[in-house]
């Protein structure tokens, strides 16, 4: 069978999509969004009445291969990834991911895995490998048979900015000051934030904290810590929510990187861990009926965390596998920045000195300078990425690093507890991260280990997108070009 006819007819699936139709009449659905991610971390797909779930559950729907760039073209007109005479992508929707909107109760989403054209010449029915989403099930599979059963669990941290708009609908300024944890800047984020998290909670996020951050109008709301693939969901379901309450409060909810200088960027720090064993919960977040399947109100709980100190240790140092892990990361951090700080925008947040950017190629428990720290025991935050990720492609990347410092048994060394400014100006050598997007993308091209965590046509697809972005960069003239150089002869 092929990958598409294997994935359909899995074992207990057919109950899966039963279970659907009776969830669809439950909550009155009449219409739903088939949904997937790009390779920027867009949501795209196509919208059906809900009287077709079955016959899309079983056969699919179909869309343009260069859906998965979002159908853009380059600075040539060449569509990126994909041109017009390429075949359509099948999208199989995966049951247990299907929820109810709570702002239109009539519609339903699920998320879905793409397979190539039935009627492609070669391998018909095979994975998309242009599809993050399913590359991220697939790689996290593989790092499980090979460590046996050992997992990541991870949460996020995703700032963004609120801002208002002016007559034309373009921003001006964030909605509040940006005064770090003040409670009073938070409080007029109030309507906003607690819209955020009544829809958040309807969708299957455990709301745990949230603050008022040190840019303009910017929000940090943070929800519990999961299976890879079930975070990154979710993360592109917070996107989805805010973008719906700006719309309902006419401001723009923004997730640009660095949209002002002089304040802090908004970043997205990944909280991580590899477990053994565990167990599914339900958490139902006080629903008697679930407004969805109870796939997206589970959470991993309970095994084994490697990451924490051994037995015995009186440091913060983590176990053996979260040393290994932390050597392969430091070892891939110049390649996973393309993955993590992925725009022109995100080196703006890396060059604006004095915000804690995480600019250095090292590691320290309370060191915000590095790209990373271990921020608990038992949990390391990895710092250089920023809010315009796309998590799958973050997730599956860092697995990568993970599995080559196991396998490798890398030593990270020892953690840096100083101020890292100080410690270079008292001799210690280290090196920056890329500066820029077009030396990060360089660096990804020349690491096998990374680019093994975008197989097939991903890698080629990312790199025409992102290659493409720097180069428009490149050949644009900015207002900077035209202050500096208009009169700068004679």
């Amino acid at each position: 069978m092929t990958d598409l006819e294997s994935y359909t007819k899995q074992d207990g699936r057919a109950d899966l999509i039963r279970r659907v139709r009776a969830k669809i009449k439950e909550l009155g659905i009449t219409y739903i969004y088939y949904q997937f991610i790009s390779v920027t971390g867009r949501i795209v797909g196509k919208g059906v009445p809900a009287d077709h779930w079955e016959t899309v559950a079983e056969r699919g729907f179909q869309l343009v291969y260069g859906a998965t760039a979002n159908l853009f073209t380059d600075r040539n007109k060449e569509y990126i990834g994909y041109g017009a005479e390429a075949s359509e992508l099948v999208g199989i929707p995966d049951p247990e991911t299907f929820c109810q909107l709570p702002w239109d109760k009539r519609v339903g989403r699920v998320f879905c895995t793409l397979f190539r054209n039935r009627e492609e010449a070669q391998d018909p029915g095979g994975f998309l490998t242009s599809d993050c989403r399913g590359n991220l099930r697939r790689i996290h599979a593989e790092f499980k048979a090979k460590h046996k059963g050992l997992h990541m669990r991870h949460g996020c941290e995703p700032e963004m900015m609120w801002l208002t708009k002016d007559a034309h609908g373009e921003p001006a300024g964030g909605v509040t000051k940006p005064y770090c944890y003040h409670i009073d800047q938070f409080e007029m984020l109030r309507p906003i934030f607690l819209k955020v998290i009544e829809y958040a909670r309807a969708m299957g996020l455990d709301m745990i904290q949230g603050d008022h951050e040190d840019a303009p109008g910017q929000l940090e709301l943070n929800f519990m810590f999961d299976d890879a693939l079930r975070t990154c969901d979710r993360l592109s379901t917070y996107r989805q929510i805010c973008a719906q309450v700006a719309r309902e409060n006419n401001i723009i909810a923004c997730f640009m990187t660095k949209p002002f200088m002089g304040v802090s960027a908004s970043g997205c720090h990944h909280n991580i861990s590899l477990w053994h064993g565990g167990s599914d919960s339900l958490s139902n977040l006080g629903y008697d009926t679930l407004p969805g399947m109870a796939d997206a109100f589970t959470y991993r709980k309970g095994g084994e965390n490697t990451f924490l100190p051994e037995k015995g240790s009186t440091s913060f140092k983590p176990g053996k596998i979260g040393l290994q892990s932390i050597g392969g990361i430091i070892e891939h951090l110049d390649a996973l920045t393309a993955i993590g700080c992925s725009t022109v925008n995100s080196y703006r947040r890396l060059w604006d000195a004095g915000f804690w950017a995480p600019v250095y190629r090292d590691w320290g428990y309370q060191n915000r300078t590095c790209g990373l720290r271990v921020s608990a025991p038992g949990r390391f935050e990895y710092r250089a990425v920023d809010s315009m990720v796309n998590p799958y492609l973050m997730a599956s990347a860092i697995l990568k690093a993970f599995d080559d410092g196991i396998t490798r048994n890398l030593d990270p060394g020892e953690p840096e507890q100083r101020n890292i400014y100080k410690a270079i100006d008292q001799g210690k050598v280290v090196r920056k991260l890329p500066m820029n997007l077009g030396m990060a993308l360089d660096a990804l091209n020349q690491d096998k280990v990374i680019k093994s965590a975008l197989p097939g046509d991903m890698l080629r697809v990312f790199n025409h997108y992102k290659y493409d972005e720097w180069a428009r960069f490149m050949a644009t003239s900015t207002e900077w070009d035209l202050r500096t150089y208009i009169d700068y002869l004679p």
